[in-house]
């Protein structure tokens, strides 16, 4: 048993849909359950439908759903024939279910209907590629995964009930691989005990993936994207990145960490529970090796290098001099829970307390706030963090050069510097 992951650039032309096709027909015989995300900018798409409807754009809502609508069913009829009408029915099944919503007023929080939105997305894909390929004699068999991965109510960040899910999918999945050898669904929705749709948060298709390998026992679970392998640095960024041909369970989550667009830690942790190996390969060349993350000691890596962009720092001092103490420290981290907020570097002084955020303009304005009722508050903004794991005093010298460093974190294996 082996499963597939393919995200939303995979699958954002009929060219490439086909090619997906192309990568499963290098797997005659095996059992594989393949993972799909939304199309391309469909989530993208789908949040500026969900936040017209929330803020009261009926109208609009309605005409950009329209537009979703139009593009899936436009792919459908090029890459679809004898499965055209099928696929169409099921299209407009799951576009009555949004429009229903969208007809109606909202009465619940934001993230219910952005839960019940967007997760149309990866049902409009899954069934067109669950069409395609059967139309192209890969025979498949679709599900709907809100039928198999119970959660909580946790909107746009939901919890998975294990046992629940395990069932599930002994149960209704399973027993699909007497007919097909491919069971085919979505990456990052859920439902819960009263059929409401939840989604699974940042990287949720990866942790889907992740979930029906640990359930299922598989082989390896295989994430194909459209870069060679996991690289040592945005290359965008970093115009001399290289590829890592392996890495192992740890260092992922550290690099994930710090912020590099890697993989999620909560996707590692049931492949690690289970030592089931992870491959990142590249869809748009299946013959490169790509990378192998599993939970041997890794050694000789390169550098590997993080820089997040878009920083704000909060520098907060007591009022009277006095020393923070956990107090302080506690109510602060208290406001980072109820807003959601993830400091990206902390430091702690005697009179001071210091934290680096991603430059969420609404969230900073509210815990800014919320701080300068007990610690003097100062924000500054347009800074970048720079993170280096595997360091080398030549490579730090070459990237800072003139640079302002106004902070420094340093261990013995990893440095990070806040750079103006």
């Amino acid at each position: 048993m082996k499963v597939f992951k393919f995200g939303g650039a995979s699958v954002n032309s009929t060219e490439r849909i086909k090619n997906l096709g192309e990568i499963l027909r290098l797997f005659p015989d095996e059992r594989i359950v393949v993972i799909i995300s939304a199309m391309g900018k469909t989530t993208n798409a789908l949040e500026k439908v969900t936040d017209a409807f929330y803020n009261g754009r009926a109208e609009e809502s309605l005409q950009l759903f329209e537009q979703v609508k139009q593009q899936h069913l436009t792919t459908a009829k090029y890459l679809l024939v004898t499965e055209y009408l099928v696929c169409e029915a099921e299209l407009k099944n799951f576009f009555t279910e949004v429009e229903w919503l969208l007809h109606d007023k909202p009465v619940r929080d934001y993230d219910y209907y952005y839960d019940q939105i967007v997760c149309a997305g990866e049902l409009f894909s899954t069934s067109i590629v669950s069409a395609y390929l059967n139309e192209a004699g890969i025979t498949n068999k679709w599900l709907d995964v809100r039928d198999v991965f119970r959660t909580d109510d946790d909107f746009r960040d939901a919890s998975i009930d294990w046992d629940y899910t395990t069932k599930q999918i002994e149960n209704s999945v399973v027993p699909e691989f007497r007919n097909a050898d491919i069971v085919l669904t979505q990456g990052f929705i859920g439902a819960t005990d009263e059929n409401e749709s939840t989604t699974l948060g940042r990287e949720g298709s990866d942790y889907s993936a992740a979930i029906f390998a640990n359930i299922l026992n598989a082989e390896s679970l295989t994430i194909w994207k459209d870069v060679e392998s996991v690289m040592n640095a945005d290359p965008k960024q970093f115009p001399g990145a290289v590829s890592i041909p392996e890495l192992n369970y740890n260092e992922v989550i550290e690099m994930a960490y710090y912020g590099a667009q890697v993989i999620h830690p909560k996707t590692i942790k049931p492949l690690q529970n289970k030592n089931i190996p992870l491959y990142v390969r590249c869809f748009l060349d299946p013959s490169l090796p790509g990378t192998a993350i599993h939970n041997k000691p890794v050694h000789n890596l390169p550098p590997i290098i993080v820089l997040k962009e878009k920083q704000v720092i909060l520098e907060m001092s007591s009022k009277d001099f006095s020393f923070i103490g956990e107090q302080h420290v506690g109510h602060l981290y208290h406001l980072f829970e109820k807003f959601h907020i993830k400091p990206n570097l902390t430091q702690n002084g005697a009179i001071s307390f210091i934290c680096v955020l991603d430059d969420r303009a609404d969230k900073i304005e509210k815990i800014a706030l919320a701080a300068s009722d007990f610690l003097d508050v100062q924000v500054i903004k347009g800074l970048s963090l720079l993170t280096i794991r595997h360091y080398t005093n030549e490579m730090l010298e070459k990237i800072t050069e003139g640079k302002s460093i106004l902070l420094r974190q340093q261990t013995l294996d990893t440095i990070q510097l806040l750079l103006q």
